[in-house]
């Protein structure tokens, strides 16, 4: 009996539902959708990989002694040519050959990098028979020709006998195109084809490869592997090809699982803010409900049943709304993939485990959600079936005021110790305690509102007369219902500031550093991570009206046996250029002499005169002096050495920047500047207003893009408000016909209802940029050490939250208030 209960009342409840459903479609499309994503983006990359290297049975190449997180290639040492010899000579080493790789941008006829957005400008030696198959003309061969592959080709324009030019780290290079060759599926890469010699030559060094692979004439993987290590010298390594292709996977998979971690927050916050929605819904369907679960009772339902029955519905809603949510996640799926890999994208690939995610995830969210009111529904008594006024009882907000206090406090106070840093991970207890205190919140949100609307109200009720007076009071009616759909729109909004809290305080910081700490007229910076050719210096040098020009690199050795960054070049030179405050000792005065900062001066006990062990790249070590002592620097970082000892060990030398002094700082010289380095378009000449605007930029594009989405939590919690005006508007049916019959026309019966929504959703508002405010001070605080100095609160763009917020109400009133206006009056008057 209880099913056919259930079933009917699905069935004659098919609108709440269904908008009870789309917060459930929305909050699963976006679990599915990532997990989808990241699924087809794995396998892609799988397939890569797999392709790459597919013959090679052992690879060779030299151990790695220092980390290098950004991947620059500046650390990995190359591998002598003589060793291919050597291994020849080894039993079952069939074909050995040596590969190049290193940093080649394609220019296209435009004068601009191919594929320069962020996807990878590949430089190779062609190795006849490796991995790519030459699909027209023919191989590269001497110094003045190259080969594309396709794609390049076809978004550069160029044909086989077009002269394209080549950005390397060394000076440009214009070359012929001879060959064009299948690249495969390389995710958007460019890849230009050398003949061996001139790869060393522009990528490398000459005589040497940046490994050397091989095939098998017999021995197994683990059999080859074996002898081969047996002939290295001590600073080389072999690993067997499945190894090889493991670590190529290893770390797009490491990348992705965080880009998956990344997107699935933002997507259990969405099902959060849904979780309140669904509550809400669900407890005003109870309420409205009373009289017929109270003859229920009455003619013999348990109260279990009637639970279950309650629960049922939700089931039923999860299972539709996962379905759906599978559905439009896929869809989404495949919005992303188009972004990311363009038309190169491929089919989506589908496992079970979005699948598997979204129902579990939509059921379980719907029926936790839906099991308070549902037992709130079994506790009527059957006696209720006799009442006409009956309602659900409810509870006091004493406990409500003390649960949501005690969260909230202990929230802050894990907040507090995750900020101070003595809690071991501080995102966990940050985590815990941002979940305590919007909790809390929540818990206080019916007496909060109470006082907060009687004041956002107040101008309505005074200027728009009996609409407004009873939109405030409407509001105030069910302070707990209130407060429900208030949540919903007060997380996503609390989020939303945060963010853009820490935006403002972010671009604030860095033009005060970039004040105080930028002190040449002009710095020349690369567009991506590899580094700028020395040819730039040497064009910056010959423009007429600069001074100076010194070269800044970056790099990483080993102190102590763990990985420190360092910046090398001329110490005095760039000491002047980035505004160094020398605290004590001097500027180095040799190679041998090494600047560190108060905090890393203190940190490790180095005095000036300390003698420190360094360890470089290429495993060799030099013991550097310590000759003086500087104030923090964020250009600088925690140490300086000299740029001979830096280019002495590193196996490729890229300029990180190159810092410039001129006679006149003014347009001419920024064109003369601009014009020098015309062959090198990833080179770019910014002044110090550039400089504050490229680091705006890159905060502003960060800020946007966590923004969009959060914005899905505000979406849901937008069909929030609506479902709640829209059950409002039911439940207050016979009300509503009264409000006809004394003479309120439909107009102002509409403009209360949008009151009502602008009121609850403003409130929302309030309470979440009040929280995102806080949330964003606190992270600021305790960030001044990383470099966020000064706090900045965004007081225009928060307003323009508001009145965003406001404008969600009057979209989330419409329709409720049309259907509330095309009431019958007799049918609603007669209505129980």
């Amino acid at each position: 009996m209880m099913g056919k209960v259930t079933l009917r009342n699905l069935a004659a409840h098919k609108i709440r539902l269904v908008l009870t459903a789309v917060a459930v479609i929305l909050g699963v499309a976006f679990v599915s959708g990532t997990l989808i994503f990241t699924d087809t983006m794995n396998r892609q990359f799988d397939d890569l990989f797999d392709s790459v290297g597919k013959g090679v049975a052992v690879d060779v190449r030299a151990k790695k002694v220092v980390e290098d997180p950004a991947d620059t290639g500046q650390s990995a040492q190359p591998v002598p040519a003589s060793v291919v010899e050597t291994l020849k000579k080894v039993e079952g080493v069939r074909e050995p050959f040596g590969n190049v790789t290193g940093y080649a941008a394609v220019v296209g006829r435009d004068g601009k990098i191919v594929s320069g957005q962020g996807a990878p400008q590949m430089g190779i030696n062609w190795n006849p028979g490796g991995d790519y198959a030459m699909t027209s003309g023919r191989a590269p061969a001497g110094g003045a020709e190259l080969a594309l592959d396709a794609r390049t080709a076809e978004k550069a324009g160029y044909r086989v006998g077009d002269t394209v030019q080549v950005v390397t780290q060394g000076p440009p290079q214009r070359a012929r195109l001879v060959g064009v060759f299948d690249g495969g599926d390389m995710m958007g890469a460019s890849i230009a084809a050398f003949d061996t010699p001139t790869a060393q030559r522009l990528m490398l060094r000459p005589g040497y490869f940046t490994d050397v692979q091989m095939g098998s004439s017999g021995p197994s993987e683990d059999e080859l592997r074996a002898a081969v290590a047996k002939v290295l010298p001590a600073n080389m390594e072999a690993i067997t090809g499945t190894q090889l292709r493991e670590d190529a996977k290893s770390g797009i998979a490491e990348f992705m699982g965080f880009f998956r971690t990344f997107l699935l927050v933002f997507a259990l916050i969405s099902i959060f803010v849904g979780a309140f929605i669904i509550f809400n819904t669900f407890s005003m369907l109870v309420a409205q409900r009373t009289r017929e679960l109270a003859l229920l009772r009455a003619i013999g339902a348990a109260r279990s049943q009637v639970t279950r029955a309650v629960i049922g519905e939700a089931v039923a809603v999860g299972v539709v709304g996962s379905t759906l949510g599978l559905a439009a996640g896929a869809g989404l799926a495949a919005l992303l993939q188009s972004q990311v890999m363009g038309e190169d994208g491929g089919g989506l690939v589908l496992t079970a485990n979005p699948v598997i995610w979204s129902y579990a995830v939509g059921i379980v969210v719907t029926v936790v959600s839906a099991y308070f009111p549902a037992r709130r529904a079994a506790k009527i008594p059957p006696v209720a079936a006799m009442r006409d006024d009956v309602a659900l009882p409810q509870r006091s907000m004493r406990i409500r005021l003390a649960l949501g206090t005690l969260l909230t406090l202990i929230g802050a106070g894990l907040i507090g110790l995750g900020l101070a840093g003595d809690a071991g991970n501080p995102a966990i207890p940050v985590g815990a305690g941002a979940f305590l205190v919007f909790i809390g919140v929540t818990l206080l949100a019916p007496v909060i509102s109470v006082p907060v609307i009687r004041v956002l109200g107040a101008p309505a009720a005074r200027l728009l007369g009996a609409p407004g007076r009873l939109a405030r009071q409407n509001a105030l009616r069910n302070p707990r219902r209130t407060a429900a759909t208030a949540a919903a729109l007060m997380i996503g909004l609390a989020l939303i500031t945060t963010v853009n809290v820490l935006g403002a305080s972010m671009r604030t910081s860095v033009d005060a550093q970039v004040d105080d700490q930028f002190g040449a007229d002009y710095i020349v910076m690369p567009t991506g991570l590899n580094g700028l050719s020395t040819d730039v210096v040497d064009r910056v040098k010959g423009v007429s009206g600069v001074e100076s020009a010194a070269p800044y690199y970056t790099g990483n050795a080993n102190i102590k046996g763990e990985r420190a960054a360092y910046v090398a070049g001329d110490a005095a030179a760039l000491a002047k250029g980035v505004r160094m405050e020398l605290v004590s000792g001097a500027l180095p005065a040799g190679r041998d002499g090494m600047l560190v900062d108060e905090d890393t001066s203190r940190a490790q006990g180095w005095a000036v005169g300390a003698a420190v062990p360094v360890q470089f790249s290429d495993g060799k070590t030099e013991t550097l002096k310590v000759t003086g002592v500087y104030a923090k620097n964020d250009f600088l970082g925690p140490r300086m050495i000299n740029g001979e000892a830096h280019r002495a060990h590193a196996a490729r030398t890229a300029v990180g920047a190159v810092l410039i002094d001129a006679s006149a700082a003014n347009a001419a010289t920024t064109t003369a500047l601009e014009r020098a380095l015309s062959d090198h378009p990833n080179a770019e000449v910014r002044d110090q207003a550039g400089v504050k605007k490229q680091a705006r930029q890159q905060v502003d594009g960060f800020v946007s893009f966590l923004t969009v989405l959060l914005i899905m939590s505000v979406i849901i919690a937008a069909v929030g408000v609506v479902n709640t005006l829209a059950l409002s508007v039911i439940e207050r049916t016979r009300e509503i016909g009264l409000l006809r019959a004394i003479g309120i026309s439909r107009r102002q019966l509409r403009r209360m209802i949008r009151l009502e929504s602008i009121v609850i959703a403003v409130f929302g508002a309030v309470l979440g940029i009040g929280i995102g405010v806080a949330f964003g001070a606190a992270l600021q605080r305790a960030l001044r050490e990383e470099g966020l100095s000064l706090l900045s609160i965004p007081a225009g763009t928060l307003a323009v939250y508001l009145v965003i917020a406001a404008v969600i109400g009057v979209l989330a009133a419409l329709w409720p208030a049309w259907r509330a206006g095309r009431m019958d009056v007799l049918k609603a008057i007669s209505t129980d």
